[in-house]
């Protein structure tokens, strides 16, 4: 082992997630299997104890260590800086309570507290149980909420990216029978100027191409399924640029166009919409990155599958993807403050 000459850059942060997930199990195993570029200068925020147990229960031989910003980091090392709930006894591995939603939020918000210091490079966070965290006193459905609020930010989008396909969503986690009420011209709109100003920022694209897609089938067919395409998402649309912005396009081809490179992204109407073409091709390495926030985040695209915590079957591809698209987000938006 030696120390890390990169160190003096603000690390990269991962926040453990679920204690009871899979979070601290491909954690450890990142961190064993990535030794080089990928981890480097990286810390993990959570419990250390909850992680040599990840550890242990998988067999690795991988040193975990105490760390506080400041101190110089160690490569072949899991640095975890330590939150102010230590779980006393051993995780019971897919069974979330309070204590564990405790150790949820408070990696969150020291990550962010970190970051915003500048003692933090970016987030990149591992899943998280809503109950749990609600269960300790955190009132919040989810992560995007949770850092929209510590970051005083009105306005955020979530953008699943994948070597192959981008996709982001105007309507996220609400009842499909909502999904009609709840668009308007002014939410799609802005979806599509934050789509934009993340392609150019974040992914250094300079003439992004972004399709919008329709909500009814075969976007409406001049509006014999539904008038939404006519009285919303076409005027939006309009608003942009045609080299930029096209559509609505049929929703059931658009997302093999953009696949095949026709597009940089899709604007979808609703979750499922989005998410179920996004995960045909890319559940393994699929990058959640959030819109809009004053920082760098990106996530898994998975949950804390409890069904398989502790088995030693959790696969950290999408952690793996996560960070790097973390890395190349951050580099992209210094590279742009020095211009």
């Amino acid at each position: 082992m030696r120390q890390d000459t990169h160190s003096m850059q603000a690390p990269m942060i991962i926040t453990m997630g679920c204690p009871a997930g899979i979070g601290p199990e491909i954690i450890c195993r990142l961190f064993d299997r990535e030794q080089g570029a990928l981890t480097r200068n990286c810390i993990v925020v959570g419990d250390i104890h909850v992680l040599e147990q990840a550890a242990a229960c998988l067999g690795l031989n991988l040193p975990i260590v105490s760390w506080i910003p400041g101190q110089a980091l160690v490569t072949g090392t899991l640095p975890v800086r330590q939150v102010q709930t230590v779980r006393s006894e051993p995780v019971r591995w897919g069974q979330p309570d309070a204590n564990t939603g405790r150790i949820m939020g408070q990696a969150v918000e020291m990550a962010v507290a970190m970051v915003t210091s500048g003692a933090g490079r970016a987030i990149v966070t591992c899943p998280i149980s809503k109950k749990s965290l609600q269960q300790a006193g955190y009132p919040y459905p989810g992560h995007t909420e949770m850092l929209a609020r510590l970051t005083s930010t009105q306005r955020v989008r979530m953008m699943m990216a994948g070597p192959r396909l981008k996709v982001v969503l105007v309507t996220i986690h609400v009842p499909l029978a909502q999904v009609s009420a709840l668009l308007t011209q002014e939410e799609v709109e802005d979806c599509i100027a934050m789509t934009l100003a993340a392609l150019q920022q974040d992914f250094a694209l300079s003439a992004p191409r972004i399709a919008v897609a329709g909500l009814n089938p075969h976007s409406s067919e001049d509006g014999l399924f539904g008038d939404e395409e006519q009285r919303i998402i076409e005027p939006a649309v309009r608003a942009f640029s045609s080299d930029q912005v096209s559509g609505p396009w049929p929703p059931d081809t658009i997302f093999y166009k953009a696949a095949a490179g026709g597009f940089d992204a899709v604007v979808a109407m609703y979750h499922d919409q989005g998410l179920i073409p996004f995960k045909m091709l890319h559940f393994e390495d699929g990058v959640n990155v959030t819109l809009g926030l004053p920082l760098v985040r990106t996530s898994v695209d998975h949950g804390t599958a409890y069904d398989i915590a502790g088995c030693n079957r959790a696969d950290p591809s999408s952690l793996m993807a996560a960070l790097a698209a973390a890395r190349t987000i951050s580099a992209n938006r210094q590279q742009e403050d020095r211009t």
